[in-house]
């Protein structure tokens, strides 16, 4: 993120909760309806900036065919808020909640460390666990976060970043439970559940990515990732697959396999599914009457 996207990104938050405070207020719902548009509508162009990062920087195409559906997703949710067709109350309080956990570790040196050696220490205690010896070093930021491995006269390093600490995840998740309007108790149960799963398979995600970078597992794949992600560079080709391919497509279904999973205990999600599935297929659904 740039300091105009973090600057963007706060403006997003604090509007959604401006319009969920003036949503509840009796005669002031218009004022509402009027601020939760225009946040989504800035929220699109949040994304939109994100697009060129996601897709050429990181050389991600799952990250940035996302970031390029969320532009229009953002601007059709501000129209069918602002005709009065939808409210998308609950959603809109998800991501602002998302964004006040989230934000916080984009900004903070201290908390950004924490977070990333914390990640680093798991997934090195996790390799050794199953028979492997990773070296770790000093990161570029300085921070005790790169495994380094040795092999075929080459030094393969894999530096842990914010992005891989999994606080994205579990930032998106818990803003989706602590949201609903739902008994505290099974809120904070919700993502006393929830956390420690996302933080369990992030460490799993980091460790395969390093082992699958550092030891060379998919070199033979190098015409498809030549192609894909426009380099040249054979070396790469493991850890392009381990993460822009594979990492980062399970994560998304580990994701939305644990918001489904989290539906037994908190049916009250139902709400941000039916309005999801309303604007894939603009179709209305009743996701509680089938539970």
């Amino acid at each position: 993120m740039s300091a105009l996207t973090d600057v963007l990104a706060w403006v997003v938050v604090a509007g959604f909760i401006s319009s969920a405070f003036f949503q509840r207020q009796e005669g002031q719902r218009d004022v509402g309806r009027l601020l939760a548009s225009g946040s989504w509508v800035t929220f699109g162009v949040f994304w939109a900036l994100l697009v060129p990062h996601f897709a050429f920087v990181q050389m991600s195409p799952i990250e940035g065919v996302l970031s390029a559906i969320a532009v229009p997703a953002s601007l059709y949710v501000a129209y069918l808020i602002w005709s009065g067709r939808r409210d998308f109350a609950t959603l809109t309080r998800a991501i602002a909640i998302m964004g006040i956990i989230y934000l916080p570790f984009e900004m903070s040196a201290v908390l950004q460390r924490t977070a990333i050696e914390m990640v680093t220490t798991h997934t090195e205690m996790l390799m050794t666990t199953v028979g492997y010896d990773p070296t770790v070093i000093q990161g570029p930021d300085g921070h005790r976060s790169t495994f380094e491995f040795v092999g075929d006269g080459h030094i393969f390093v894999t530096t842990v970043v914010l992005a891989c600490t999994g606080i994205g995840s579990s930032a998106t998740v818990s803003g989706l439970v602590l949201a609903l309007d739902a008994p505290i108790r099974r809120r904070l149960l919700g993502v006393a559940i929830a956390v420690p799963v996302i933080y369990g398979l992030n460490v799993i995600r980091v460790g395969f990515i390093a082992l699958a970078h550092g030891h060379q597992w998919f070199a033979d794949f190098q015409r498809p990732v030549f192609f894909l992600f426009g380099t040249d560079n054979p070396y790469m080709v493991s850890y392009l697959i381990a993460d822009r391919v594979l990492a980062q497509s399970l994560s998304v279904v580990a994701l939305v396999g644990l918001t489904l999973a989290l539906l037994r205990l908190l049916p009250e999600l139902a709400t941000i599914v039916e309005d999801v599935l309303f604007l894939v297929t603009g179709k209305s659904y009743d996701i509680r009457s089938l539970l």
